[in-house]
C-alpha cells in the first residue's frame, strides 16, 4: 500500500514552539522563590524572571555565541568533506566496501555500534560524532538500508556510551569533582561498576533494534518507517551516484588514508590521556595548535579538519578556484545543522537567563527529601529527565545540580556514586529523543530526517532502556 505524504513540523519549528513555551511558563511562573544557594553566578536574585521580549528575541543570538565552538567545527568540517567528495574518493570507496561485503552488509553496524559506544564512554563521544554521518549514511543506503540505519547506528551506538559513562570527564568527571568540592567523596571504582553494567542493558537492547530493523528494511524496503518525502530526499542525497561506477585508484586510496588519518587524529586527540597518568602526548602534539592531544576541544578540531581539507586538496591536485568553491559549497551545506544548533542552545540560554531550572531543581529537592530509597531513587530519576531537557550540557548539569542531589542522597545515607549514574543515565535518555539536544537534531538535519519519525522508531527502544536502567539504579542500592 503505497504510503500518503504527511506534512509535519520541522526541527525548526520545534524548537522556537519550545521556546516559546518555556518563556511563557516563566511568565507565569515568574516571582517564585527558591535556595538561594542554588545560584551559581554573579546574579543574586533568588526567584523565576519572566522572560522579556529582549529575552526571548535574543535567546538564538545567544545561544550562538555560547555554542560558537561547535558551530565553527560543523562549518569547517562541511568545508573538509567537500573536498573529500570533490576528489570522487568517497564514491569510490564505498562502492568498493560494498562490493567486498556481498551481502554481509549487517556485520558493520554492530562493530560500529561498539566502537562508538566505547568512545561515548570513555570520552563522551557525542557532538563528535556529527563528521561519521558524511561516510556511514551513503554506505549504509548503497548497502540497502535506510538513513534510520545510519543514524541508529552512530546515536545510539555513541549514546549507550555516554549513557553508560566510565571516566567520560564531561560527564562523570565532571559530577565526581562538584561533588569533591562540598567535602563529598566519591569512589571511582563503584562509579565505573555502575556505569559498566548501564552500558550493557543499554547497548544490547539498541543493537536489536537497529539491526531487527536494519534487517527488514534490507529485506523489504516497504517496511521502512520513513515518508515518501524522506525517502525522496534519502535517494536524492545518498544514492543518486549509487548507479555510477567509480574506478577506485591510487590516488583515491590516498585521499581516503588522509581522511581515516583525521578522524583518527581527532579521536586520539580528544581522549584524556592526562586523567589516565599517560603522558606520552604531552608537549610535541601541542605543535599544531598549542594544546597536547587530550586537551583538543572543538577549535582544534575546527583548524584540524580545515589543514587536512587542504592537503588532500593539494595531494589530489585540485585547483585553488575549485579548492575554495569546494570549501564555501560544504559549509553553506551545514548551515541548517549549525542554526538548530544555535536555536536548541537558545532554549537553555533563555532557561538559565529565567531561572527556571533552578526553580524546579529546589521544588525537587523538596518532594525527594521524605521517599524510601527505592521511591527516592525513581523519583529522582524523572526529576534529572526534567533537568536534562532544560539544562542539555553534561558538564553544565553537572555543576548545577550535583551538589544539590547529590548531597541530598548522602544525607539519606544513599551512595552518591547512585546519584551520578542517575544523572549520566537521564541525561543521556534525554539527549536521544529530546528536540533541545543539539546532537540529535543536527544528526537528523544531516540525514535528512524528521523528528516525529525518529521518535517513531525510539518508542520501544527508549521504553525497553527505562525499564533495564531504572532496574540497575534500584538494584545498586542492594550492593553498595
Amino acid at each position: 500500500m503505497e504510503k500518503k505524504k504527511k506534512i509535519s513540523l520541522s526541527s525548526f519549528s520545534i524548537l522556537f514552539i519550545i521556546l516559546l513555551l518555556l518563556a511563557l511558563i516563566s511568565i507565569v511562573l515568574a516571582g517564585q522563590p527558591f535556595d538561594p544557594a542554588l545560584l551559581t553566578t554573579t546574579d543574586t536574585v533568588a526567584k523565576v524572571i519572566p522572560a522579556s521580549l529582549s529575552t526571548i528575541v535574543m535567546a538564538p543570538f545567544n545561544g550562538f555565541k555560547d555554542a560558537i565552538e561547535i558551530c565553527i567545527f560543523i562549518l569547517m568540517l562541511g568545508g573538509y568533506l567537500s573536498i573529500v567528495n570533490k576528489t570522487g574518493a568517497l564514491e569510490a570507496g564505498i562502492q568498493s566496501v560494498v562490493k567486498k561485503l556481498k551481502g554481509n552488509e549487517l556485520i558493520i553496524i554492530p562493530i560500529l555500534m561498539v566502537l562508538f559506544s566505547i568512545g561515548g564512554s570513555t570520552f563522551g563521544m557525542a557532538e563528535e560524532t556529527l563528521p561519521f554521518y558524511a561516510l556511514l549514511t551513503s554506505v549504509m543506503v548503497v548497502a540497502g538500508f535506510d538513513t534510520i540505519v545510519s543514524v541508529g547506528t552512530v546515536l545510539l551506538g555513541s549514546g549507550a556510551g555516554v549513557l553508560g559513562s566510565t571516566v567520560n570527564p564531561f560527564a562523570t568527571g565532571v559530577a565526581m569533582d562538584a561533588l569533591t568540592a562540598i567535602n563529598i567523596e566519591t569512589n571511582a571504582g563503584i562509579v565505573i561498576g555502575i556505569g559498566i553494567a548501564l552500558w550493557l542493558v543499554t547497548l544490547l537492547p539498541f543493537l536489536y533494534f537497529v539491526m531487527s530493523y536494519a534487517k527488514r528494511v534490507k529485506a523489504d524496503k516497504g517496511s521502512t518507517i520513513l515518508s515518501l518525502q524522506e525517502q525522496e530526499d534519502m535517494n536524492l542525497e545518498f544514492r543518486k551516484k549509487s548507479s555510477q561506477e567509480f574506478s577506485f585508484t591510487k590516488k583515491h586510496k590516498i585521499v581516503l588514508i588522509l581522511f581515516g588519518l583525521s578522524f583518527l587524529i581527532m579521536i586520539v586527540s580528544l581522549i584524556p590521556w592526562q586523567n589516565f597518568g599517560i603522558t606520552i602526548f604531552n608537549g610535541w602534539t601541542a605543535v599544531l595548535t598549542g594544546n597536547s592531544f587530550g586537551e583538543w576541544y572543538f577549535g582544534d578540531l575546527s583548524m584540524l579538519f580545515l589543514i587536512m581539507g587542504l592537503v588532500i586538496a593539494f595531494v589530489y591536485r585540485l585547483k585553488e578556484r575549485e579548492t575554495i568553491s569546494a570549501f564555501v559549497a560544504g559549509a553553506s551545506d551545514m548551515l541548517s545543522v549549525v542554526l538548530i544548533i544555535v536555536v536548541a542552545r537558545g532554549t537553555s540560554v533563555l532557561m538559565a537567563s529565567t531561572h527556571l531550572d533552578l526553580l524546579i531543581l529546589d521544588r525537587a529537592t523538596m518532594l525527594l527529601g521524605g521517599l524510601s530509597p527505592i521511591l527516592f531513587i525513581i523519583g529522582s530519576f524523572i526529576v534529572y529527565f526534567f533537568l536534562a531537557f532544560l539544562i542539555p550540557s553534561s558538564s553544565g548539569l553537572a555543576y548545577v545540580t550535583m551538589p544539590i542531589m547529590g548531597g541530598l542522597a548522602y544525607e539519606m545515607g544513599i551512595a552518591p556514586e547512585i546519584m551520578i549514574m542517575i544523572f549520566a543515565s537521564t541525561h543521556g535518555v534525554i539527549n536521544l529523543v529530546s528536540p533541545t539536544s543539539g546532537i540529535l537534531m543536527g544528526g537528523l538535519e544531516m540525514n535528512k530526517i524528521e523528528y516525529a519519525t525518529w521518535i517513531r522508531f525510539m518508542r520501544m527502544p527508549i521504553f525497553t532502556i527505562l525499564i533495564t536502567n531504572l532496574a540497575v539504579l534500584i538494584l545498586s542500592l542492594y550492593i553498595l
